[in-house]
């Protein structure tokens, strides 16, 4: 048997007429940048969440760097950053001129630990960029609180948590939160795209500022902003799928149920999900002392899966100017040797689903 780690056209297959109803659509109304598409997606992405402004930008790191610019983080500013994480969390920090301080995850759940994020505050931390990684929500209430002591922004990475909740809201319903559509998310557009979502007037004002060259007249220029703007071609595809996003998410569930409780059963390493914490397995991931070596192994037996991701940010040559050595982020630099993506994509069935469980604990 072949499983894939991700089949985006199988995931699309339900709603590909809607889709392409939509995509003629937009090709047919006249608007190429912003539009009633793009306004009905914003619309709709926000009450889908319970947020009271959703911004469409270019991409998630563009929503990272201008929520960040929005707050008002510069040249000189710290911003605590995970040390387990794509890179794009780092750079946009590194974009506004900020540096960005790593710090360690709880090695139960893979997001940042309050307790080391308050004992790398400085005078010069301004925020808090927590990402909610693999699908699942990190601890808001404890950085809350932490923010709250310090005076500090928080803006969260929900590139992979469309839809996660936390303590029975969903993520992006309170606070400022950046979200990314790429094609593999699980509310993927057919390129790039991102978004803000923020329960603050004044953040989404500048947002939409700074998305469109720091313009809200046509050729009256306030601030010095970008040009970052989701397509409107994209944010139609982006409405369509987000009606499909909840039944998507439960089969994401469903699968991660078999997962959990076949692997717990053997006492192979799966995770841990705290009781207030209702994420959607944007990954499935495991740890192996062997990772390399077992990934060979499944993919032997037709079994696709990922490392996310194989060499933390500050070992990275991009950050080789910050002075990180080998050995200073021990649990990052462990994790990156040991994690691996199990397949995960709401078009797998549950023989494909069994065939990965019943591999995984023969081949570990």
């Amino acid at each position: 048997m072949k499983v894939p780690f991700l089949d985006l056209t199988a995931a699309s297959a339900p709603i590909q007429p809607a889709i392409e109803a939509a995509l003629l659509r937009a090709a047919r109304s006249g608007y190429f940048i912003g539009g009633p598409e793009l306004e009905a997606f914003e619309a709709a992405y926000a009450a889908y969440l319970g947020a009271p402004h959703a911004l469409g930008v270019a991409n998630g790191l563009d929503a990272l760097y201008l929520g960040l610019r929005a707050m008002g983080i510069g040249p000189g500013d710290e911003v605590i950053v995970p040390s387990n994480t794509y890179i794009a969390t780092w750079l946009a920090a590194s974009q506004c001129g900020a540096v960005p301080v790593p710090v360690e995850p709880r090695e139960d759940t893979y997001n940042l630990d309050p307790a080391a994020v308050e004992a790398a505050i400085t005078p010069r931390t301004r925020a808090i960029l927590p990402v909610h990684l693999y699908g699942q929500p990190a601890d808001m209430d404890a950085l809350n609180a932490i923010a709250a002591r310090h005076g500090l922004h928080i803006l969260q990475d929900a590139a992979q948590a469309h839809g996660a909740s936390y303590k029975g809201r969903k993520v992006g319903a309170e606070g400022h939160c950046t979200w990314s559509f790429y094609p593999s998310k699980n509310l993927g557009a057919l390129g790039d795209g991102g978004a803000l979502t923020t329960d603050d007037e004044r953040i989404a004002k500048e947002v939409n500022l700074l998305r469109n060259y720091g313009s809200a007249v046509k050729y009256e220029n306030d601030v010095k902003g970008v040009n970052s703007r989701l397509d409107p071609i994209q944010a139609a595809v982006l409405a369509v799928k987000l009606e499909a996003l909840d039944a998507a998410t439960a089969r994401r569930r469903q699968i991660a149920a078999m997962y959990g409780a076949a692997f717990a059963k053997v006492g192979l390493d799966h995770p841990h999900v705290p009781d207030w914490a209702d994420p959607v397995w944007h990954l499935y991931v495991v740890r192996h002392p062997q990772r390399d070596a077992f990934q060979r192994r499944l993919a032997e037996a037709g079994i696709g899966t990922v490392i996310h991701y194989p060499i933390p940010p500050h070992l990275q040559r991009a950050y080789a100017d910050a002075g990180h050595q080998p050995g200073s982020l021990p649990i990052a630099e462990r994790l990156a040797g040991e994690v691996l993506s199990l397949p995960m994509c709401p078009a797998q069935t549950d023989a494909q689903t069994e065939y990965v469980i019943d591999r995984v604990i023969e081949l570990s």
